[in-house]
């Protein structure tokens, strides 16, 4: 998966020279708890001293053709639409986005339906839509592939416009079902806690979402390689977040992940790229059943910052958390020092 792309190794010295600076600011050690962390986590993902906090959401959109099993209490039209209201400015992701200082970069990675041109739309021109996960593969190998190079090359394209962080949302009906055949496939869950309501299903809606996902295990059981399973179950978006991880990591960006869709993928991106780890910060907690054993197969990345009950998507809950890093960013840059401030240290 995107093997040209290398990570930097974690500079212990580096680390160290951070971590004094943070100690040696007017307060206690370690009394701003987990911010201290969070700052030191960023300036290495970044490799400097004084952390960059702009950030730029990829905000990726694709469609499922398992939607036509009625895995979802929408209808697949529904992306396109919140797509125009992405970039009409009017949605939770633009809201918050705003509020937050961050970009906003609207990605087509495979919507169904057509979409008018746009001068803030980028289109991965790949398929309309995956196939249906039910029936057979999602997607072809060099489908999988075009779209993981779409996303690291989206992410790459961030950075260079200035962003040191890098948020992962999407917007795809039926797209909690294939991150549940994910994280069941590649990463080893039981798939019956992944399988959650995801936009609003009822008991009969969601018994009838659980019966195609155990079909779909069943047509292709586990264990697959991320490339495999994201080929066996989709979705555009899914792999194109998962690029954007590796690709966002490989540039020295920090990658803040959203909820159950985007930490699938970071999770598949982690999997094939270990060395992604450093570069990873988990944005939230989220309602939809199955998150949190999710979250806990990777605890060497930054455990989530916030528990809200949210379940949108869009990219909504790492947007509410960007506060956070950039608080821990203006902590390690602008904050004073014992001795820049005539400040005594601690007695003793």
């Amino acid at each position: 998966m995107l093997s040209r792309l290398s990570f930097a190794v974690p500079d212990a010295a580096l680390s160290a020279r951070i971590s004094a600076r943070i100690d040696g600011k007017t307060k206690p050690p370690g009394s701003l708890g987990r911010v201290e962390a969070l700052a030191l986590r960023l300036a290495l993902a970044q490799g400097r001293e004084a952390p960059n906090a702009r950030a730029a959401l990829l905000l990726c959109a694709g469609d499922h053709g398992l939607n036509a099993e009625g895995v979802s209490a929408w209808p697949s039209e529904v992306t396109a639409q919140m797509v125009l209201n992405f970039l009409a400015g009017g949605a939770a992701a633009n809201v918050f986005a705003r509020a937050a200082g961050a970009e906003v970069r609207v990605l087509d990675c495979g919507v169904a339906a057509p979409l008018p041109d746009h001068p803030g739309l980028m289109r991965a021109g790949i398929r309309a839509g995956t196939r249906n996960a039910l029936r057979e593969d999602a997607l072809r190998a060099e489908e999988v592939s075009a779209a993981l190079a779409f996303g690291a090359d989206q992410a790459h394209a961030a950075v260079e416009g200035g962003a040191g962080v890098v948020l992962l949302g999407e917007m795809g009906i039926g797209n909690t079902s294939a991150a549940a055949l994910l994280a069941h496939a590649s990463l080893g869950l039981p798939l019956g806690p992944l399988v959650g309501p995801g936009a609003g299903h009822d008991a009969a809606g969601l018994e009838r979402k659980r019966a195609a996902l155990e079909a779909c295990a069943a047509r292709r059981p586990g264990p697959l390689s991320p490339e495999d399973a994201l080929a066996a179950f989709g979705g555009l978006e899914i792999a194109a977040m998962a690029g954007a991880a590796i690709g966002a990591a490989a540039a020295r960006a920090l990658v803040l992940v959203d909820g159950f869709i985007a930490t699938a993928a970071a999770l598949l991106a982690l999997k094939a790229r270990p060395g992604l780890a450093p570069f990873l910060q988990f944005a939230h907690r989220g309602a939809e059943p199955g998150h949190a054993a999710m979250l806990e197969t990777a605890p060497e990345a930054g455990a989530p910052l916030l528990d809200l009950g949210l379940r949108l998507g869009e990219g909504s809950g790492a947007l509410l958390a960007l506060p956070l890093v950039t608080a821990a960013a203006a902590m390690l840059n602008e904050m004073a020092s014992f001795e820049s401030a005539g400040v005594s240290g601690k007695a003793g």
